[in-house]
C-alpha cells in the first residue's frame, strides 16, 4: 500500500522489533553471567537466545516482507554500488539497505555459532556444561569451550560495527535507524511501499518452532 511522507510507512513488524531488542539485552546479560560464574543463568539465557534465533531465521522465510532475507540480502555488486554512493543524498531505504542486510545476516550467523558451541562446551567435573556436552568427546568439548570463549570477541566486533553504522547514519546521514525499530514505522517519500504483514498462523508456527527446538536441545536432544 502506498503511503505519503507525512504519514510514514510501516517498516518493521512487532516480532522483528522484539527479537532485535531481546538480542541487545541477552548478549550483555550472557557475558555478565559468564564473567560472574552464574552458569545456570548463562545456560538458561543461552536457550532463550537459541529459541529467538530459530524463530528469527524461520521468520526470515515466512514472515513479513521486510523481515524476509530475500528482501534485503543482495549480491556483491549491489552492495558495492550502495557503499560507493554513501556520500550522496538518496531517499531512505524501506527495510535494510544492501550493506545493512548482510550485517544482520552476519550477526545472526555469529550468534547461532556462538550458541551452538556453547551447547557442547563445559567441563563435567566443575558442573558447568552445555546440554549437549555429553554427545561429544572430552577433547572436543574442551576445544569448543575455548572457541566459545574466543569467538565472543568476534561477535563483539560485529556488534560494535553494527553500532558504528547506526551512529554514522544518525550523525552523518541524519537518518535515525533506531526510532523505526521502536515505533515500527518511518517517514518515506510518496509512493513508498509499506511492509506487508504475515498471517497469524505463520507467527504461531515460528514461535512454536523456536520454543520446541530450545526445549528439545535443553533436554539433551533426545532421539525423536
Amino acid at each position: 500500500m502506498a503511503s505519503s511522507a507525512q504519514e510514514g510507512v510501516k517498516l518493521w513488524d512487532l516480532p522483528v522489533r522484539l527479537c532485535h531488542w531481546s538480542f541487545a539485552l541477552l548478549i550483555p546479560a550472557m557475558w555478565w553471567t559468564a564473567e560472574n560464574g552464574e552458569m545456570g543463568w548463562h545456560m538458561r539465557l543461552g536457550l532463550v537466545l537459541l529459541a529467538l534465533l530459530v524463530f528469527r531465521i524461520l521468520w526470515g522465510f515466512i514472515g513479513s516482507s521486510t523481515a524476509r532475507f530475500a528482501s534485503f540480502l543482495r549480491g556483491p555488486g549491489t552492495v558495492l554500488a550502495y557503499l560507493r554512493g554513501l556520500g550522496s543524498a538518496r531517499s531512505p531505504v524501506i527495510g535494510h539497505n544492501p550493506a545493512g542486510g548482510w550485517s544482520v545476516a552476519a550477526l545472526l550467523a555469529a550468534m547461532l555459532l556462538q550458541v551452538g558451541m556453547g551447547l557442547f562446551a563445559g567441563d563435567p567435573y566443575d558442573g558447568a556444561t552445555g546440554p549437549l556436552n555429553g554427545l561429544v568427546r572430552t577433547m572436543t568439548a574442551d576445544l569448543l569451550t575455548d572457541w566459545h570463549e574466543a569467538f565472543f570477541y568476534v561477535l563483539l566486533a560485529l556488534v560494535a560495527l553494527h553500532l558504528a553504522a547506526v551512529a554514522f547514519y544518525l550523525f552523518v546521514k541524519r537518518d535515525n535507524l533506531l526510532r523505526p525499530m521502536v515505533t515500527g514505522s518511518r517517514p518515506a517519500p510518496p509512493g513508498a511501499e509499506e511492509m506487508e504483514g504475515a498471517p497469524a498462523w505463520r507467527l504461531a508456527v515460528a514461535v512454536l518452532a523456536g520454543i520446541l527446538v530450545a526445549v528439545w536441545v535443553g533436554s539433551g536432544a533426545p532421539p525423536l
